[in-house]
């Protein structure tokens, strides 16, 4: 059994910061990826950030050079800090991740998702 578990999220001004972290747990082999989304009301959920096993990273648009995104594989932990948080930040926010568990299962987990609202 994975499980995936945000945090980190919640209510903060325009121009803030916050850190979400999204820990893995279970009987996990490897880790492949680790991305995050998220999903504003009314629209389709959206790849915000992504980082592989080889460290390599991506980023939407929007975000770039606002937001980080980096992994404690000796955790299987994935991390996002996020700068300069503007109102359309505001989202529910959702770790993924492509995990190898025993016996050779590969497949996609989700996590439950993390409120982040960014208002005055």
């Amino acid at each position: 059994q994975v499980q995936l578990v945000e945090s980190g999220g919640g209510l903060v001004q325009p121009g803030g910061s916050l850190r979400l972290s999204c820990a893995a747990s279970g009987s996990i082999v490897s880790i492949y990826a680790m991305e995050w989304y998220r999903q504003a009301p009314g629209e389709q959920r959206e790849l915000v950030a992504g980082i592989n096993s080889d460290g390599s990273t991506n980023y939407v648009d929007s975000v770039k050079g606002r937001f980080a995104i980096r992994r404690d594989s000796a955790k299987n932990t994935v991390y996002l800090q996020m700068n300069s948080l503007k109102p359309e930040d505001t989202a529910v926010y959702y770790c993924n991740a492509d995990i190898l568990r025993l016996f050779g299962t590969r497949m996609r987990y989700w996590g439950q998702g993390t409120q982040v609202t960014v208002s005055s």
